[in-house]
């Protein structure tokens, strides 16, 4: 990820030498600004032209409390890929204008740097992605890089990024103590995940932008109980509905954010660096005053889930958003306005972490991705999960240990989703943290690098 001095990421993007104004009029003159998904293909059994694809092994462990998918068996990676030379943390979103929006940070786009983890002074970035081709794709900044104070705790990240009716809601959540903490001879990447502090506003697609009212100290959801204690909502993200969320249900904005419990009864262990060969010790006796990444940036227990009808009215305040707290007894969803009693919409202790989803229209169909990236600088798994429905239940389609072979932040964007559902790209960053305690990293699937990653998947079936 984060919050250290990065220099692989600082190429210059591969982006049209044209300037973001004078590509936007030409676009808008020439009638290109509104566009559409990808055609219709057919899934491949076989590696296509060149041998280059492969489906990723998925072995799930036998502690797995999702029931497998019996509509979705795999993943097939068709070994296109993007080619970009930008900075990290992109979360792509489709908007009526027919651009995709997404927040960046960590590194260099289009010129321009930016980092979210100097405390008082983080800073997170916004860009455009022009274009109908994953792989020709324009990325210009909006604006510069806008300030926003993350103390007390050091880093401030993007988050929830929503782009609705023309109006760009960005979110951001904090983290601590720091970037590169070192504990008990390890070496950890922000081992402490914090509250969100409400979102940015922009009303003319990222442009200008109307600051936060919220802040470190008075999030928008009130959490946590004390500084670095556990949270519920932590880096939440914003279900993708498609273009301007034409696939909502019930035109609400639907949030999803990754936690832990206050008491956790089975939490992560403390660890040591481990001898030749191996990544880490478990080390007995450790103190109980660091939580050893428990709930980190890329680290949970939990899924929770938030609705609100977006609006820069709504979006601020915590009375106009409702939580997911269970199901009754026929089944059916609860909501509440209460935060006190929200609950996992899904758990699987010391396997969860970052989350995405991303709704499916040609398979009726919702899609998950959750990163697993403990100890937060070493190998990482991920895995998707499929539903019916938003609230689930929710039934594994690929478990990819190893992925990347440290991917994070992985997302499906709606944009580049073929009508029937089974071609799609997914968006991603990989290989933060190479030498970190000693630990070797390869790029796998190849393409991977970090910073901005687009990669062709396919949906496999029975």
């Amino acid at each position: 990820m984060m919050g250290i001095s990065r220099t692989k990421a600082t190429a210059k993007t591969r982006v049209s030498p044209l300037g973001f104004l004078a590509v936007s009029a030409f676009l808008a003159v020439s009638g290109f600004l509104t566009v559409s998904g990808l055609p219709a293909q057919e899934p491949k059994d076989a590696p296509p032209d060149g041998g280059k694809g492969f489906a990723w092994k998925s072995t799930v462990p036998d502690d797995c409390p999702f029931e497998k998918s019996a509509s979705l068996t795999g993943v097939f990676f068709t070994g296109r890929h993007s080619d970009y030379h930008c900075g990290d943390t992109w979360y792509p979103c489709w908007a009526g204008d027919g651009n995709c929006y997404s927040p960046w940070t960590d590194g260099k786009t289009d010129g321009v740097s930016c980092g979210s983890g100097a405390g008082g002074g983080a800073r997170t970035g916004q860009a455009v992605m022009i274009g109908d081709d994953p792989l020709t794709l324009e990325i210009h900044n909006t604006s510069p890089p806008k300030q926003a104070s993350a103390l007390p705790y050091r880093g401030r990240y993007p988050a929830g990024s929503l782009v609705c009716n023309g109006i760009w809601y960005y979110g951001t959540y904090c983290l601590g103590p720091a970037g590169s903490y070192k504990h008990n001879g390890f070496t950890w990447n922000w081992p402490n995940l914090g509250p969100m502090p409400g979102f940015q506003i922009s009303r003319d697609y990222g442009k200008t932008w109307e600051p936060s009212p919220l802040t470190a100290e008075k999030p928008l959801f009130p959490e946590p109980r004390k500084f670095l204690g556990p949270v519920k909502m932590g880096a939440p993200h914003f279900v993708d509905f498609g273009k301007n969320m034409e696939h909502s249900p019930d035109s609400k904005a639907y949030l999803l954010g990754m936690g832990a419990e206050q008491n956790d009864p089975k939490p992560r262990p403390c660890i040591k660096p481990g001898k030749p060969g191996e990544v880490y010790q478990t080390a007995e006796g450790c103190t109980s005053d660091f939580a050893h990444a428990n709930l980190s940036w890329i680290t949970a227990d939990q899924v929770y889930l938030a609705r609100v009808k977006p609006s820069p009215e709504t979006i601020n305040d915590l009375k106009a958003w409702e939580f997911f707290a269970g199901h009754d007894a026929a089944g059916r969803p609860v909501w509440t306005n209460d935060f006190d009693k929200i609950k996992p919409l899904i758990e699987w202790n010391n396997h969860m972490g970052c989350v995405t989803a991303t709704y499916v229209p040609g398979l009726k169909k919702y899609l998950m991705c959750i990163t697993d990236g403990w100890p937060t600088v070493a190998k990482m798994t991920s895995y998707i999960l499929e539903a019916d429905a938003v609230t689930g239940p929710w039934r594994m389609v690929s478990y990819m240990k190893d992925f990347g072979e440290q991917a994070y932040f992985l997302n499906f964007p709606s944009k580049f989703i073929s009508p029937d559902g089974r071609t799609l790209w997914l968006c991603y960053s990989a290989n933060f943290s190479p030498g970190w305690n000693g630990v070797k990293l390869d790029v796998n699937p190849p393409g991977g690098r970090y910073g901005l990653c687009l990669h062709e998947v396919q949906l496999q079936k029975p």
